[in-house]
């Protein structure tokens, strides 16, 4: 499968544009906004639906995506206007070119609580916990917005991990094979620790600058064999 992941366009997808390939799946991992106003939603879900070369287009929210989480409804209503893309929360949806290639996106936009953002939990909280428990145990790609604890979770200068450590115990339990997210926008890059790929596809910097391409890989569902292109 050729797939291509990016994140936190922040209403600047329309510079993206040239620098996506096409290919199997297309993967937001969220902050398609600045606040998430309907018009952003609207302008982003324009776009999105209007990328062709994908077979599959799919995204999640962030937590400056707030009309997903408080007016969900609108949200939901202006998603569903548009045909050829699916929005996840806390859902998944299958995709395979025959039946061996068979693979299970699920998404989540949930985060430890982060500056009164959308999507916030309280850090190490139960209800953080149960969101992840949620996470079915067959999960081929996990999209969430922010990222695990340890990896791919610290901003430039810094040297405090980000991420979310109750996300990273579930990931080790259940070992998807990729997990993307953003978020953190200096975290852009990839890891692997032997069982899970993981990424940071987050296309600006922390200027908010598009600096970071996005990222498209060739991948195995069967071997797990990763190959960036």
């Amino acid at each position: 499968m050729k797939i291509t992941f990016i994140s936190d366009t922040h209403n600047k997808h329309k510079q993206v544009t040239s620098s996506l390939p096409g290919g199997d799946l297309l993967i937001h991992a969220g902050d398609i906004s600045s606040m998430g106003y309907k018009h952003e939603i609207q302008e982003f879900c324009k776009w999105f639906n209007s990328l062709e070369n994908y077979t599959v287009k799919t995204f999640i929210a962030g937590n400056h995506d707030f009309g997903f989480e408080k007016e969900p409804e609108m949200a939901k209503e202006v998603v569903n206007f548009y045909k050829d893309i699916v929005y996840l929360q806390d859902s998944f949806l299958g995709y395979g070119v025959d039946t061996e290639n068979y693979v299970k996106i699920y998404g989540s936009p949930w985060q430890p609580e982060f500056h009164n953002w959308a999507f916030n939990l309280s850090k190490g909280g139960l209800e953080l916990e149960q969101k992840w428990n949620n996470i079915p145990e067959d999960t081929d790609i996990l999209v969430t917005h922010g990222p695990v604890l340890g990896y791919l979770d610290k901003i430039i200068g810094q040297y405090i991990n980000l991420g979310c450590e109750l996300l990273a115990k579930r990931i080790k339990t259940i070992k998807p094979k990729i997990h993307v997210c953003g978020h953190i926008h200096s975290g852009y890059g990839y890891v692997f620790d032997g069982d899970t790929h993981y990424i940071n596809a987050s296309v600006l910097d922390e200027q908010y600058q598009y600096t970071q391409k996005p990222l498209t890989v060739e991948w195995d569902p069967v071997t797990n064999k990763l190959e960036f292109i």
